[in-house]
């Protein structure tokens, strides 16, 4: 992906609709990321962090509030100076580089630990970028990865007609045309998923660039913090039943993961 330095519609769009959203309503969302993390790897105010893609910039936000040091690269300057923006009602500056993964030198065994949530997506080239994460972690570094899921039945890219639940299911090329015809094609630059993932998919790519651990969304489940009893029931049947396993990725809502080096 390009740096666009002009405002690019789908990013207008975004700030439009999040740049009042609070730090405190971010919270919840803050500890569940940080809790699937910690049950793998210890945070601490001496932990490296990094988030690619960081929105508005909540994550590395409310690290600081909370004692922790969080880098971030993001590709798009508005968001960049929304963050600032939201950071100033907090007294906070974020540390947020402008820059796309791809291109980007993240160096190497830098971090300890990288957030990659909901931007993968977005990554046109996205084996080069976790690669490049891969290559930036340090030894037992953890990489805590979300993004879309191809055969799920909601859609946090697009949900309107005519796709009627089955957006994430159209060939690339379809979803395109969809969403240039509705966005135009300003869509391409910075707002389209390039990418409907699958659980299966991203684990074999995830081993064969090297991670030693790779845990995906029923492996990391926390019963005490699963918000249904149906889904607490699905994820302990998935971990009894390889068959229910295999059906709840499949349609399960994203895909996630915590990959450790």
């Amino acid at each position: 992906m390009k740096i666009h330095y002009e405002m690019v519609e789908d990013i207008r769009r975004y700030i439009s609709n999040n740049k009042d959203i609070s730090l405190e309503e971010k919270e919840p969302q803050f500890r569940n990321i940080l809790r699937a993390v910690r049950r793998f790897k210890g945070v601490d105010a001496e932990t490296r962090m990094i988030e690619i893609g960081t929105g508005t910039g909540w994550f590395p936000l409310l690290c600081q509030l909370n004692g922790l040091k969080c880098k971030g690269l993001e590709i798009s300057p508005q968001l960049i100076e929304c963050s600032r923006e939201i950071g100033a009602k907090y007294d906070l500056i974020p540390d947020i580089e402008l820059g796309n993964l791809e291109e980007t030198d993240l160096g190497r065994d830098q971090y300890d630990v990288v957030i990659c949530s909901n931007v993968f997506e977005h990554v046109e080239y996205w084996r080069q970028g976790v690669a490049k994460v891969y290559a930036a972690l340090k030894p037992g570094g953890l990489m805590y990865f979300e993004s879309t899921n191809k055969f799920s039945f909601t859609s946090g890219e697009y949900s309107g007609p005519p796709t009627f639940g089955m957006y994430g299911w159209l060939p690339d090329q379809f979803r395109y045309s969809l969403r240039k015809k509705i966005h135009g094609d300003d869509i391409m630059k910075l707002g389209i998923d390039f990418h409907q993932f699958r659980h299966s998919l991203l684990r074999r790519e995830f081993e064969r660039i090297g991670f030693t651990t790779v845990l995906d969304r029923v492996q990391v489940a926390d019963d005490t913090t699963v918000s249904t009893g149906f889904r607490l029931s699905v994820v302990k049947w998935a971990r009894k039943v390889p068959a229910m396993k295999a059906l709840a990725l499949t349609f399960a809502e994203a895909t996630r993961f915590i990959c450790l080096k």
